[in-house]
């Protein structure tokens, strides 16, 4: 006898041996045990989920003479004729018998009655493929059958059937069989063939069969004949994916914004003859794992890899932020949607892998979310190093404690250049000015900064999230250190504690942009008023918005204060205090005013 496939050799021939679908066998079989059989059927659903395997035992059982359950008996002379083939059974491939033809043939075959069993059962497979032609000759006579008929349609698209014949019809949705039960499956069969197997060799070929029974069956043949043992390695080579260490380390670099390592390792991997598209696959089935295993505290038992690969994601899931792995999956899920259209599939694979590895250069919301958590974990590991040695700190001299603080805020302000991105450099104005910063209108005013020209610094200013922070540091300090009386009295020299207080109390409520526009203002008290002054006409035009404003007079409420205003310093003198100013800068120039 020829070789059987696993999927033919094994097909069930009673309900019993059906791998789920338990919803669909209970209402035949209560048919049948009833006796109120229906004249058609449609059953529809996913491949490989056991439509045609189901038809053909409902049709035996109908005409079996003593039922077992619902199921055929495959003893009584009705069952032994249909085994060895009967024209009571008709199949038919609607795929290529889809024409008005065929149909009319079948609607006058119909008409004769069964040779051996009550009923003359057609199995119709692939109805959808009919023509409209074929679907009306077929309509009268599943309208009005012969008493003896009955007509089985099986198909993949229901939505591509006439609703005159939907209607005519009993509908029942065959599911996708979860992989637990694949598994279950597929152990039975390699028991009885007498063949070893790695529990997560089974696991992932019941994963590569997405559901599918048949399907399943059809990748474990091919596993089963590769080598002696069916083992985890020997499944992945024939399902032709990438190296698993390779695609670990391809991963891991993109989540961990490390652009270079990515880039060449999906060259290595491709150069080693993988397409494109099993490659894609290949990430996108890891980036699922990953974020199992960042999830689910049942990880290890959900994914069912072996322990060393196991550690591998479970490490890339330890390292990796979740908002990062999200948005890698939507731009991978994108890209490979994108691939049927593209005539360069390989420069699509290393695009979406430079953008996914690179979100610097990516301006929406979830890469500026990936870059802002990953700057918060940065800085809270340098302050959590930084708090372990407390004692060592204490021994050390003011002068190796400055230069400390100096190294921890070089490095957070490398990290946070890209922290908050601004379309134009509106912080910067305060630092590169070729002119003296001029002082606030009216009112006490904080000390001017010296005059500082671009073409005498050799390195930016820093980022407004250190300079904020070392800031609000330096002026808690000086709260601190003033007189209880002083502290609430909201004198003009208590304005850069008050300043403190407000970016502490603001870095807690507000959105990242507004705190940046407020982290470099010069600050002073007139009155019971508290002045904002600012030299950037941007950020004195975004302060005075009724949103911001309304913020910040919330703030500012919050510790005492009751009025405040935002003012553009910088603003025309007059010409009185321009001339006292010209006569104490020049005072050995004798001026004369016309």
């Amino acid at each position: 006898m020829s070789h059987l496939s696993l999927y033919r050799k094994f097909r069930p021939e009673s309900f019993e041996g059906i791998v789920r679908q338990e919803h669909i066998v209970r209402i035949l079989r209560n048919q049948i045990e009833k006796n109120a059989i229906g004249h058609a059927y449609l059953f529809t659903g996913p491949r490989g989920t056991g439509k045609t395997t189901i038809a053909r035992i409902f049709a035996r059982a109908v005409n079996c003479e003593q039922p077992q359950g619902g199921s055929p008996c495959g003893k009584c002379a009705v069952c032994r004729a249909l085994q060895e083939g009967s024209l009571d059974i008709t199949e038919i491939d609607a795929a290529s018998n889809n024409g008005v033809n065929e149909m009319r043939d079948l609607r006058e075959k119909v008409q004769y009655p069964p040779v051996s069993g009550r009923y003359k059962v057609y199995i119709v497979d692939e109805v959808h493929m009919l023509t409209d032609s074929a679907f009306n000759a077929l309509l009268k006579t599943l309208e009005e059958p012969p008493a003896h008929a009955i007509f089985i349609l099986a198909t993949t698209e229901p939505q591509k059937i006439p609703a005159t014949i939907l209607s005519r019809c009993m509908r029942l949705d065959f599911k996708l069989i979860p992989e637990e039960d694949l598994e279950k499956h597929l152990k039975t069969i390699l028991r009885e063939i007498g063949k070893e197997y790695e529990e997560e060799a089974v696991a992932a070929i019941a994963r590569a069969g997405a559901g599918s029974d048949r399907d399943m069956l059809s990748i474990a043949e091919a596993c089963i004949v590769y080598s002696e043992k069916l083992t985890y390695e020997a499944v992945t080579a024939v399902l032709g994916a990438a190296d698993f260490h390779e695609t670990c380390k391809l991963v891991s670099a993109m989540l961990t914004a490390d652009m270079p390592t990515a880039l060449s390792v999906s060259e290595r991997i491709l150069s080693e003859g993988k397409s494109v598209g099993v490659l894609l696959k290949d990430i996108l089935n890891l980036l699922s794992q990953v974020t199992v295993a960042k999830t689910c505290k049942t990880a290890e038992r959900l994914l069912a890899l072996p322990k060393e690969l196991f550690k591998e994601v479970k490490a890339i899931a330890a390292k990796a932020d979740g908002r990062a792995i999200l948005r890698a999956t939507e731009i991978f899920i994108k890209t490979e949607n994108e691939l049927r259209f593209v005539s360069s599939p390989r420069i699509s694979l290393e695009a979406a892998i430079m953008r996914t590895s690179y979100p610097e250069a990516d301006y929406d919301i979830e890469a500026l979310l990936v870059r802002l958590n990953t700057l918060e974990a940065r800085l809270a590991e340098a302050k959590s190093t930084k708090a372990t040695a407390p004692d060592l700190t204490e021994k050390r001299g003011k002068d190796a404690r400055v230069a400390e603080d100096l190294a921890v805020q070089k490095e957070a302000r490398q990290e946070a250049e890209y922290a908050f991105p601004a379309e134009e450099p509106i912080f910067a104005e305060a630092y590169f000015s070729d002119e003296p910063v001029m002082p606030a209108p009216s009112g006490p005013r904080k000390e001017s900064k010296p005059s500082v020209k671009r073409s005498e610094i050799a390195v930016p200013a820093p980022a407004p999230q250190i300079a904020s922070a070392a800031r609000t540091e330096e002026a808690n300090t000086k709260a601190s250190s003033l007189p209880q009386s002083e502290r609430s009295a909201g004198a003009p020299q208590d304005a850069e504690a008050v300043y403190g207080k407000f970016l502490q109390a603001l870095r807690k409520t507000a959105r990242g942009a507004l705190f940046a526009m407020c982290s470099d203002l010069i600050v002073s008290f007139e009155g019971d008023k508290f002045i904002f002054a600012t030299e950037s006409e941007t950020v004195y035009g975004a302060l005075n918005r009724e949103n911001h404003r309304a913020t910040m007079a919330e703030v500012l409420k919050g510790i005492g204060i009751a009025a405040f205003e935002v003012r553009k310093s910088g603003a025309p003198v007059s010409q009185k205090d321009a001339i006292l100013e010209l006569k104490k800068n020049f005072k050995d120039y004798p001026i004369e005013i016309k």
